[in-house]
């Protein structure tokens, strides 16, 4: 009994301590789910003011919109009815423009109309009065005829013959005096024209002129080079002079020599050669007359040259290889003191501006005055006037008819039947006559030397004559085989009677005849 109250005991105190710990979880819970309830209310009521907010927001935020909205809205609107508004008032000007124009337009029309009512009236009442006069002209004209008739006896045939004779020779005469006045009226234009094209071919082509002297100076290293030019007893010198024919001057003038000859290839082969001496070093007599030749052996080469390049500068590529060398050999001729071949090639570039300007050929009217004083290469050789000796050798070589007749003509050696041929006159003149161009006297002293070279050489057995000392002095060079001591002094008496005779000069002149034996042996 007492273990049962026991057992009971126990268990009513653990069925009270189940109770009781159910009480608290009870209690707890409720105060957990009461501290949920509390917090989701916080937070509920939390999200309700903040989608109030955003509410709020929102809503005022749509507002601004619309009210930005209506303001934009109301600005184009604005623009709009602005521009509409613009456009409305230029198409109403434009409108109230054209209805002006259109009146002034119908009253325009209307007073040309009132005016072509009033012509037409003038144009009646004049054919009124044209068909009166006609009617009289024709009455009179009859009744002249009648009055002819009858006092000459004629019938209507020879009447209007008789009358058309008459009209016949007034139209004559009437022609005669428009073709005097066509004439006239032509010359003028075609003066005028000429001129025109001389002076635009003058402009575009502007030469410098140099007038080519008879002297060269030449510059030395130093002072002691003239004693070897001039070299023992003046051997050196001498030898240079007769082997060039160049007159060799050596003065006070320091590290300067002066060479003078008319004859411009002698007076560049001697300065060649003496270059070419001075940078050697070795100036003897047999050295010279080496150099010398040499240096004559070149000057063929560059004369080729110097025609070369002429025909190149004027455009021409098939001439003659022989009239290009004899262009190279004008080079070295002067004409009044201006060098030929620059003188063809200017001319060359004038013919270009007239022939293009008045539509003649401008490659043939260029080659014909290339060449129009070809024959000055060889006039010294042959015989005639240039003109006619440039144009047989044109001929030789196959120019064309053309430019043949264009040389022989230049000078009036003949009659020009072309328009190249006048063209090459006139150019020829307008390069010829610039100021500056040419010197008359120098051709002249030129010319008298040239003459008094000729006349000494004309004589049996010369072999070179030189004239030296501006022409007061003439070097004779003899071949020993043929003339003998004797024979030279007579030589020198002729030579200076012939001068005397032939030609005028001033002062007076030294006739020198040289005799020179060499005896030239090689030892091997």
């Amino acid at each position: 009994m007492g273990h049962l109250q026991s057992v009971m005991g126990y268990g009513i105190v653990a069925i009270s301590s189940g109770l009781v710990a159910l009480l608290l979880g009870y209690q707890l819970r409720k105060q957990r789910a009461e501290r949920l309830l509390g917090t989701a209310e916080l937070t509920a009521q939390q999200r309700l003011a903040d989608a109030q907010r955003q509410a709020e927001t929102i809503r005022r935020d749509a507002e601004l919109a619309a009210k930005d909205l209506l303001v934009r809205t109301r600005h184009e609107f604005d623009v709009q009815t602005k521009e509409t508004r613009q456009t409305l008032g230029t198409l109403e000007k434009r409108l109230q423009q054209r209805e002006e124009n259109l009146d002034r337009k119908v009253d325009l029309l209307d007073r040309k109309e009132r005016e072509l009512e009033e012509r037409q009236r003038g144009v009646r009442t004049t054919e009124q009065r044209l068909s009166q006069h006609e009617q009289e002209l024709t009455q009179v004209i009859r009744q002249e005829k009648e009055r002819l008739q009858n006092l000459a006896g004629l019938s209507p045939h020879e009447a209007q013959a008789l009358y058309l004779s008459k009209l016949a020779a007034d139209l004559r005469q009437e022609s005669g005096r428009l073709i005097k006045q066509v004439e006239e009226e032509t010359a003028a234009e075609a003066q005028r024209r000429t001129k025109d094209i001389l002076v635009q071919a003058m402009q575009r082509c502007v030469s410098e002129y140099t007038v080519e002297s008879s002297v060269s100076i030449m510059q030395l290293p130093n002072e002691e080079m003239k004693g070897r030019i001039i070299g023992r007893e003046g051997r050196n010198i001498r030898a240079l002079e007769l082997a060039t024919g160049v007159d060799i001057i050596v003065d006070e003038t320091p590290e300067t020599v002066t060479l003078s000859a008319f004859d411009l290839v002698r007076r560049e082969t001697a300065r060649i050669a003496l270059e070419r001496l001075m940078a050697d070093g070795r100036i003897h007599p047999a050295r010279i007359e080496e150099v010398v030749e040499k240096v004559k052996r070149e000057m063929e080469d560059t004369i080729c040259q110097e025609g070369q390049r002429a025909v190149a500068d004027v455009g021409i590529t098939d001439m003659h290889p022989e009239l290009v060398r004899l262009l190279g050999r004008l080079r070295f001729r002067t004409s009044y003191g201006q060098n030929a071949l620059i003188h063809l090639k200017e001319c060359a570039a004038l013919m270009n501006v007239v022939a293009s300007e008045l539509g003649v050929n401008p490659a043939l009217a260029r080659r014909a005055i290339l060449l129009h004083d070809i024959g000055k290469a060889v006039s010294h050789e042959v015989e005639g006037p240039h003109a006619l000796i440039g144009g047989e050798l044109a001929r030789k070589y196959g120019e064309p008819p053309d430019v043949v007749h264009a040389i022989e003509s230049h000078h009036n050696d003949i009659e020009p039947q072309t328009i190249i041929a006048v063209l090459t006159q006139v150019v020829d003149a307008i390069s010829g006559s610039r100021p500056g161009a040419r010197g008359d006297t120098l051709e002249n002293y030129i010319k008298r030397l040239k003459a008094l070279e000729d006349l000494a050489a004309s004589f049996k057995g010369v072999e070179k004559s030189y004239a030296i000392q501006a022409g007061r002095e003439v070097r004779v060079m003899v071949q020993p085989e043929r003339v003998t001591d004797l024979e030279a002094i007579a030589l020198a008496r002729d030579i200076r009677k012939r001068i005397e005779e032939s030609l005028e000069f001033p002062g007076q002149i030294k006739v020198t005849v040289i005799r020179e034996t060499r005896a030239v042996e090689f030892a091997r």
